[in-house]
C-alpha cells in the first residue's frame, strides 16, 4: 500500500524552540516513515468549490543543522484519503483555531485521518473536560456568579481559580478568603460575572511537581514530563520558569489512564497530554500537547516515531474500511 502525505498544521516554523518543540519530534519521524512530511499554518487551508484545500509546503528537518529546516515550493493541495493531518497549533483556542476545524472536517470527510479529531478539539475544552470523570478531579466549581465563588473559597479556604481558555500558566491566581485582591481577581477572569471560570481546591502535593502524562490512542507513555515549581511560585508550567524531570508513572497514574482511555479512543483523541498533581487529575490537553521532546531525551523512548507509527496504522484501517 502506498504510504500516505503527513501534513503538519502549526505555527511558524522560525518560532518553535528546537531543543523543547513536540512537533519536531513527530515531524521528524513523519519524514521517515511517511511519502512526504508537509508544513502548513492555519491561515493556508481554505475551501474551493467545496472542498477542503492548502497551500502548503514539502520540509525537512535536521536538527544537526544550523539551517535547521529546508522547505520545498510552495503548491496547492486538495486534501484526500492519502492523507493525515496533524492539527498542532498552539492555542489561543479562539474564533480561529475553532473556523480551522471546520475546515479539519471537512478534509476528514473527503477521506483525510485528523490527529486530534476537529470535532473533539472543539468539545472536550481542556479544563472543563475533567468533569466527565468526576472520581478523578479534586474539589471544584466553575462559574462566572461572585457568589459562588465566594461560598468555594470559604469552604475550601486555598483555592486555585484558572480561566478555561488558558495555557502555560497565564492568569492563574492562587487565592484564599482573606486575599485582599479577590474582587478584582473574579471581576478580571469572570468579565464582570460574564465568563465562566475554574476553581479547584489548591493541591499542596504541587510542590512535587504537576506530572504531563502522554497517551497515544489510549496508552501511556511509561514515563511522565513531572514540572516542578520555582522557588516561591504556584504554578509549575515551563513558560512561567518550571523545571522539568522525567520519572516512570505510579500505579496511580496508570490507573487514571485505564480510566480516561476509552472515552479519548471513542472521541479520536490520538494523542493528549493529562495533567496530574498528587492524586488528581486536573486538565485533559487536546489541541497540542508537548513534553515529548523531554521523554525522548530522558529515557531514549520514541515517543514521536510511536505517534506516527500508530496514525499510520489508523489511516491504513481507514483505507481498507476496518
Amino acid at each position: 500500500m502506498k504510504l500516505p502525505r503527513i501534513f503538519f498544521i502549526m505555527d511558524p516554523l522560525h518560532s518553535l524552540n528546537i531543543h523543547k518543540d513536540s512537533t519536531l519530534s513527530m515531524m521528524m519521524a513523519a519524514q521517515d516513515l511517511a511519502d512526504e512530511c508537509y508544513y502548513v499554518e492555519p491561515s493556508a487551508i481554505f475551501v474551493d468549490e467545496t472542498l477542503a484545500k492548502a497551500t502548503v509546503q514539502a520540509v525537512h528537518i535536521d536538527l544537526s543543522q544550523e539551517e535547521w529546516y529546508q522547505l520545498k515550493e510552495a503548491e496547492v493541495i486538495t486534501f484526500s484519503e492519502n492523507d493525515i493531518l496533524l492539527q498542532r497549533k498552539d492555542p489561543p483556542f479562539d474564533m480561529h483555531y475553532i473556523y480551522v476545524t471546520y475546515l479539519l472536517e471537512l478534509a476528514e470527510k473527503q477521506g483525510a485521518l485528523v490527529c486530534n479529531n476537529p470535532k473533539s478539539l472543539r468539545d472536550c475544552n481542556e479544563k472543563l473536560y475533567t468533569t466527565w470523570f468526576p472520581e478523578l478531579c479534586p474539589p471544584m466549581l466553575i462559574t462566572s456568579q461572585y457568589q459562588h465563588l465566594k461560598n468555594f473559597i470559604a469552604k475550601h479556604h486555598d483555592t486555585i481559580i484558572k480561566p478555561l481558555d488558558g495555557m502555560g500558566g497565564s492568569a492563574i491566581f492562587r487565592i484564599q478568603e482573606t486575599d485582599p485582591n479577590l474582587n478584582v481577581i473574579m471581576e478580571t477572569l469572570t468579565e464582570h460575572q460574564k465568563t465562566p471560570v475554574m476553581i479547584q481546591r489548591y493541591i499542596p502535593e504541587i510542590t512535587k511537581g504537576d506530572k504531563r502524562i502522554l497517551l497515544i490512542n489510549g496508552e501511556p507513555v511509561p514515563y511522565s514530563m513531572t514540572r516542578i515549581p520555582a522557588e516561591g511560585e504556584t504554578r509549575a508550567n515551563l513558560a512561567v520558569g518550571g523545571t522539568a524531570i522525567v520519572e516512570p508513572l505510579s500505579e496511580h497514574d496508570f490507573e487514571i489512564c485505564a480510566k480516561v482511555a476509552p472515552e479519548l479512543k471513542k472521541r479520536g483523541l490520538y494523542f493528549v497530554g493529562l495533567d496530574v498533581i498528587g492524586e488528581y487529575l486536573t486538565e485533559i490537553n487536546v489541541t497540542s500537547p508537548t513534553g515529548i521532546r523531554q521523554i525522548e531525551n530522558s529515557t531514549g523512548i520514541p515517543v514521536g516515531q510511536d505517534l506516527i507509527t500508530v496514525l499510520i496504522e489508523e489511516w491504513k484501517d481507514k483505507r481498507n474500511g476496518s
